[in-house]
């Protein structure tokens, strides 16, 4: 067994301590009744409710939202993870366990010594977590790397676990043989008393005879094994008097005979006892060092407990972790308030989903509409849903939906009143607005419902107005529900503040408490009225003397509605032209590759026809030396100036159709964007065939070609990405190689050896690369080299086609041409 390094140190730490996050990340509310007005303490008493122990249930009395966006994160996806083994029955080993922190700080004492009850808490613990470690200790700890990292650096030794269950049974008894000291004691004990039941049976039977006993001849008093006897027989009976009973009529008397064997059997039994608590100060001197590794274990288990819990209530709420995101943002995508969805679920009633996105851009909503249209509900949803997601709990929303992180969440709802600061409903309220205003920031979430309301409301209206502006001057986040036009007005009027309104069916008047952003809700006052059998005549006189004002609100909503009409066509327009822009820019680049790859195909046919013509050199050749022999100077000139025509009109198509092919490049930006240097990769325009500069001089570039040296002109070089380079078999092979190749060699001024190599390399290649025709520059000189030419190309066999020279003008003897099979 391992002892943990370092001095053994008791921290008086609450649980819930390790939990909540430092101070700087706690998110800072206002009033102090917001988890009361959003209804967040009835999500917390469902997960109290949910929680297997007690010390899970004190964290979720405790639990401050935090800050601090990786440890949201990482609350959400233990949560996340957990949910998932419960979606796939995939049971974690999480039971029942005991507080153990009170006697982990008694066995910090020196020489202090657990009781029974004590050890067998511990070992709940132990065996809990070995039950845990063994959970992860295949590919589930990357199913669930989230709920793996809750123990990745804790170690587990089953020693401590053996140890324990050396001294105690699976009943949570004291083994027999837990000792040597203890086995004999017991024995002895154990004989003692089949001595004790031979001695009493054979009294009892002696003084029944005699009449002596009562019906129920023996019992226990004090420990000790008695006789039960009538009180006229006991001074007939030697022995000791332990009791009587109530009415006197019996005496407990333990016989003369057996009180030698009870004062060894009492003797055993202390013996016993002490040898026990020996035991249990040698198993406490064990467990002692380890006390920090189980503290450690059982906030490991407090943590999955809490998770658990988080992980049940968000199955209950079909709950799932939207994106995360470090800003403050509200994109909720079919989101609904947690609360209303399970009282409408045991009810069995569809509850209405809602979508709102507030962020830099949009971040203020104005939500209007009828009373009882789901206002308030809508609203208190967004603070309760931010709330619970940075307390790390999953929440009733679409898994698209995003959230960011506020650092604050102020909330004016329902009635402030307070009788013991003598404030009234419409002061607080104006109290509130003062907090708001002085503390909020552009990380800050602000709810207020029914804003303006509980006094005059043209005064009441120009305040609320006031405090709104400032509030978006502040560019806070804030969902505010109201029934004053001129907030509507405002929303209309200033860019980042949005109108919004419950939906209300005006062929049924009634609500259907779905969210419409984009325009503003009417109260439908008279409409409700007219509903609820008030009289016409009340109705219409009350329409006439709020004309002016509710002409306002018809008017804006259909501003309002034109707006959003004229908003929704600019951005439709807006995506056509994008989208035929990218249609025009795919059509021109489509045009232009197919333009070049046309120019391309009638310079290789080109190129193809110019290489046949030097296919036919040899039927030249033979046709000259016939015209020679018939002496027709004439016919020959005819001829040669004929075949040098062709010859040259092919040439001048070629480079015709390369420069058409180069500027089509250099307009479609395909051609070169930097000047090249030495070292770089390059491709020919003619062929394809890739190589590296070696060196520059003037408009011409040397080339390496697979051990091949050419001089090539700038301009019929593309630059093209280094080669990618595999090991295969301990060599280094290009994987380009086959296209590297070109079909032209000079070897002019290399020795025989040089010339052997370098021409073995070229004809490999060339094989290796398909190619049809070489071309190989040696000179004339002595032949020396047009020999060594000969002597390669033998080795190839039946490789090698024609071997042969071009006329004169093309090199005649210093030049080898070479068709390939």
């Amino acid at each position: 067994m391992v002892v943990p390094n370092g001095n053994f140190r008791w921290l008086e730490l609450l649980w819930s301590g390790i939990f909540v996050a430092m101070s700087n990340f706690v998110m800072n509310l206002e009033p102090r009744d917001v988890f009361r007005n959003l209804e967040f303490d009835k999500v917390l008493e469902l997960l109290e409710s949910e929680a297997m122990t007690p010390m899970a249930a004190n964290y979720f009395q405790v639990l401050q939202p935090s800050t601090a966006f990786e440890q949201v994160d990482r609350w959400l996806r233990e949560a996340k993870e957990f949910k998932l083994t419960l979606e796939k029955s995939d049971r974690l080993p999480l039971e029942m366990y005991a507080d153990i922190r009170p006697d982990l700080r008694l066995l910090g004492k020196t020489d202090y010594t657990l009781g029974a009850e004590s050890f067998q808490n511990i070992q709940r613990i132990l065996i809990v977590m070995r039950d845990v470690f063994r959970f992860f200790s295949g590919f589930k700890k990357e199913i669930y790397p989230n709920l793996f990292n809750l123990i990745r650096d804790l170690s587990f030794d089953e020693e401590l676990i053996k140890a324990i269950s050396a001294v105690f049974d699976d009943e949570g008894e004291i083994r027999p043989d837990a000792s040597p000291d203890l086995v004999r004691i017991r024995r002895e004990k154990q004989h003692k008393i089949r001595e004790i039941d031979q001695r009493f049976r054979q009294i009892i039977q002696d003084y029944r005879s005699k009449g002596w006993l009562s019906e129920t001849p023996e019992s226990f008093r004090n420990g000790r094994r008695v006789l039960s006897v009538p009180a006229e027989h006991k001074r007939k009976i030697r022995g000791i008097i332990h009791d009587e009973s109530d009415t006197g009529k019996t005496v407990f008397i333990e016989p003369e005979p057996v009180v030698e064997l009870n004062n060894d059997i009492f003797d055993l039994d202390s013996e016993e006892r002490r040898e026990i608590f020996r035991i249990l100060r040698t198993l406490s001197a064990t467990i002692r060092p380890y006390g920090p590794q189980l503290e450690q274990y059982l906030n490991v288990l407090i943590n999955l407990d809490v998770v658990q819990a988080k992980a049940r209530v968000a199955m209950a709420m079909r709950a799932t972790m939207p994106v995360l995101k470090e800003k403050p943002l509200i994109g909720a995508r079919k989101a609904y308030h947690p609360l209303l969805y399970l009282k409408n679920k045991a009810l069995k009633r569809k509850t209405i989903p809602f979508e709102l996105r507030l962020n830099a851009e949009n971040h203020i909503l104005v939500l209007s509409g009828p009373n009882a249209g789901g206002k308030s509900v809508a609203m208190k949803s967004v603070g309760l849903l931010q709330l619970m997601i940075q307390s790390g709990l999953l929440v009733p929303v679409h898994e698209l939906s995003e959230f960011g992180i506020f650092t604050q969440i102020f909330a004016d709802i329902g009635d402030q009143q307070s009788l013991d600061d003598d404030l009234s409903t419409y002061s607080s309220r104006l109290q509130n607005a003062r907090v708001f205003l002085e503390k909020s920031t552009p990380k800050t979430l602000v709810l207020i419902d029914e804003m303006g309301s509980g006094t005059d409301p043209k005064p009441g209206g120009a305040i609320a107005e006031a405090i709104l502006r400032g509030l978006y001057r502040k560019g806070v986040f804030a969902v505010i529900t109201t029934h004053y036009s001129n907030l509507k007005v405002f929303a209309f009027r200033n860019p980042g503040v949005l109108n919004a309104n419950m939906h209300f069916d005006k062929d049924n008047l009634s609500p259907t408490y779905e969210l419409k952003v984009g325009r503003p809700g009417s109260s439908y006052a008279f409409e409700i009225a007219a509903k609820s059998g008030l009289p016409r005549i009340i109705i219409d006189h009350a329409r006439n003397r709020t004309g002016s004002e509710t002409a306002v609100d018809d008017i804006l909503i259909e501003l309002q509605r034109e707006k959003q009409e004229l908003e929704e066509h600019l951005q439709a327009v807006r995506e056509k032209e994008q989208s035929l822009e990218r249609l025009i820019k795919t059509y021109d680049s489509m045009h232009s590759d197919l333009e070049i790859k046309r120019k391309r195909l009638r310079l290789d046919q080109k190129e193809f026809e110019l290489r046949q013509s030097a296919n036919t050199s040899r039927e030249v050749e033979k046709m000259v030396r016939q015209l020679k022999e018939e002496k027709n100077l004439e016919n020959m000139q005819k001829v040669a100036q004929k075949l040098r025509q062709e010859r040259t009109e092919k040439a001048q198509q070629v480079d015709s159709i390369n420069a058409e092919v180069v500027k089509l490049e250099e307009k479609t930006g395909q051609t070169i964007s930097k000047p090249l240097q030495e070292g770089d990769y390059v491709r020919l325009r003619a062929g394809g065939a890739t190589g590296q500069i070696e060196s520059l001089k003037g408009k011409k570039a040397t080339l390496t070609m697979g051990g091949i040296t050419v001089k090539v002109h700038l301009s019929d070089l593309i630059p093209v990405a280094a080669p990618v380079r595999q090991s295969s078999g301990g060599t280094n092979m290009d994987i380009q190689h086959t296209a590297a190749f070109e079909s032209k060699i000079d070897i002019r001024g290399l020795s025989k050896e040089e010339a052997l190599d370098t021409l073995e390399k070229f004809v490999d290649n060339a094989l290796l690369s398909d190619a049809a025709v070489l071309r190989i520059l040696h000179g004339k000189g002595v032949g020396v080299l047009r020999k060594v030419v000969r002597q390669k190309l033998r080795e190839y066999g039946g490789n090698i086609g024609r071997v042969y020279h071009p006329e004169q003008d093309s090199g005649g003897d210093g030049v080898t041409i070479v068709e390939l099979v």
